[in-house]
């Protein structure tokens, strides 16, 4: 993200407080006149970065509305329309691209996923869905989540993201090894 404009502004009134205010493309920063350069720089990178946090935040929420009416599309599509649940966007989700609340039916999408091609951001709002019926990763789970045409390659786009492990399924046992070594 980039950082808007910045115009600090020294008040001699200031004794303590620190404030931001933004607006047309440009953010000012309002700080005590008598602070030392150090302290000063100190204070402008740190409001900056929340002001940042906050128009991150405020993207979010914007965005909450396009992935309502995607995963409702879906729902329609993969689980004939009969899922209810609330859906939105999260900041705070770096290990996870998304989770659910079988108890309370809420699911939390990374906002990382906004970046991500279409047919990766369905696979992961379809794996969300699926837990609503079944809350593990069970056979049913992944025969629900395969049924997307794309899950195979979506989970080869996340494992390429840099993904260690994502919730595969259950691989089959392996065969004794009927050779043995001498």
């Amino acid at each position: 993200m980039i950082s808007p404009p910045v115009t600090v502004i020294r008040s001699r009134r200031r004794k303590k407080t620190i404030q931001t205010k933004s607006g047309d493309g440009r953010l000012w920063i309002y700080l005590p006149a008598g602070m030392s350069v150090k302290e000063e720089q100190k204070w402008i990178d740190r409001m900056i970065k929340r002001h940042e946090r906050w128009e991150q935040k405020k993207t979010v929420k914007e965005s909450d509305a396009w992935l309502c009416q995607r995963a409702e599309e879906l729902n329609k599509i993969y689980f004939d329309g009969v899922l209810e649940y609330s859906i939105r966007f999260v900041t705070n989700q770096h290990q996870r691209y998304g989770s659910c609340t079988s108890v309370d039916r809420s699911i939390r999408i990374s906002d990382r996923v906004k970046t991500m091609p279409s047919w990766v951001q369905d696979y992961i709002i379809i794996h969300e869905l699926a837990h609503l019926l079944y809350p593990d990763h069970s056979k049913k789970f992944w025969e629900t989540v395969n049924r997307y045409k794309y899950a195979e390659r979506a989970k080869g786009y996340l494992i390429a993201l840099g993904a260690e492990k994502i919730d595969e399924e259950p691989e089959e046992p392996l065969e004794e090894n009927i050779f043995s070594e001498f």
